[in-house]
Formats: structure tokens, C-alpha cells, sequence
């Protein structure tokens, strides 16, 4: 588990002055735990979310106290991509909680690889319900199930550690193989909705049309 030092943070003190000394204001709360304005320092806190991410519990240490809590939000400056301020939300203890978990896509599709079809990613986390000690940091995907292009990646064909359930529709498309235009026919993908997902391959193939 990892472990972020925190202090809590004087009602007066100016956050501006705080970030350009590498600190980062923060705030934590939940069911059972009232909100308390908290600082710390930027490097530790990157860390631990390099490590964790949003779905993962970490420990953390207000003043000596310690929480377990999960990263609930991150603003970010966007010229600079610094962290400017993040939201922890405080996990009540013996009760599950319910996060969105990235998905890792691993292998290769021998629809895309062998036939050239375009590989299309639908999804890329999915909700789940657990304990906060059984957690995933991600979960993967394996490619190698789209052999054609008439098999679909479902949110049911996720394998789930022990103790995880999903909370989507577990019919939901999670990745597909799309066949070459001019090629053999396209699988049916009605319920999906094209504008929300990645088409890997999608650029370079313009780019071979417009040649």
C-alpha cells in the first residue's frame, strides 16, 4: 500500500505560495469522515499516484492520523501538467466501495494482425464493487480472443480477481476488430457508440486513402 505524509493546512495560508514551494493543497472526506483541508508535498504525492492511481486504497497520514483513503479527483495546471490541488475520499471501514479500473489491453488480435482489420478499443476502465483490500490497480484485457471479425470483447470476458464484482452491463462491448474497407464485411456493432472510443490504426489508414 502506499503512503502519503500529510499536514493539516491553516485556513490562512495562501495555496499559490504553497505550490510554488512543491506543495500541494488538498482536501479529505467521506461517509464517516468530516472534510479537513490538508497540504503536502508535491514529489510524495506523484508517487503514490504513479503507483496507485484512483482505484487502489492508500495510506495516508494527516498530523500523525492515519486514513485509508482513495485518490478521488486530481486537478492538474494545464499549461504545465503540475498537480494543483487533489481530492482523498476516506473509506468507511468494513464496507465496499465501488471505482473505475483501467483497462489494459495485452496480446494481439490476430483479426487485426493476420486479416488487417482495424482494432477498436470501446472501453477503457470499467466500474467495479469490492472490499477496499481487494482492489484491482487495473485490469487486462487479452487480445488474442478477436480471431475475427465477427468476435467482441465483453465486459463479462474481464477476468475479475477474487472478491471484485462488475457493476456494468456485463454484455457492454469492450474491444472489437473492425474488417479493412473494401474488405470483408464488418461485424454488426450496433449498440455501439463509435464517437466515444478509440480506433487504433484509424490515422494511418486516412492517410493510405488520401495517398
Amino acid at each position: 500500500m502506499s503512503q502519503i505524509k500529510a499536514l493539516k493546512r491553516g485556513e490562512n495560508e495562501d495555496v499559490k505560495s504553497l505550490r510554488t514551494q512543491g506543495i500541494v493543497p488538498a482536501v479529505v472526506y467521506g461517509p464517516k469522515q468530516e472534510a479537513i483541508s490538508i497540504k503536502m508535498e508535491a514529489k510524495e504525492f506523484e508517487k503514490a499516484y504513479k503507483l496507485s492511481g484512483e482505484s487502489t486504497v492508500v495510506d495516508l497520514s494527516v498530523d500523525g492520523e492515519f486514513h485509508d483513503v482513495l485518490i478521488h479527483a486530481v486537478d492538474r495546471d494545464p499549461v504545465r501538467d503540475t498537480v494543483t490541488h487533489v481530492d482523498f475520499y476516506a473509506i468507511e471501514k468494513g464496507k465496499k466501495v465501488s471505482v473505475s479500473v483501467e483497462l489494459v489491453f495485452s496480446g494481439e488480435s490476430p483479426a487485426e494482425k493476420t486479416l488487417g482489420g482495424v482494432l477498436v478499443k470501446v472501453l477503457h476502465e470499467v466500474e467495479v464493487e469490492a472490499m477496499p483490500k481487494d482492489l484491482p490497480h487495473e485490469l487486462t484485457v487479452d487480445l488474442s480472443i478477436l480471431t475475427d471479425f465477427e468476435k467482441q470483447i465483453l465486459a463479462k470476458d474481464i477476468a475479475l480477481p477474487a472478491g471484485v464484482e462488475l457493476m456494468i452491463n456485463p454484455e457492454e462491448v469492450v474491444a472489437l476488430v473492425q474488417a479493412p474497407r473494401g474488405g470483408v464485411e464488418e461485424a454488426p456493432v450496433e449498440a455501439v457508440d463509435m464517437s466515444k472510443i478509440e480506433v487504433v490504426g484509424k490515422k494511418k489508414e486516412e492517410e493510405e486513402v488520401k495517398e
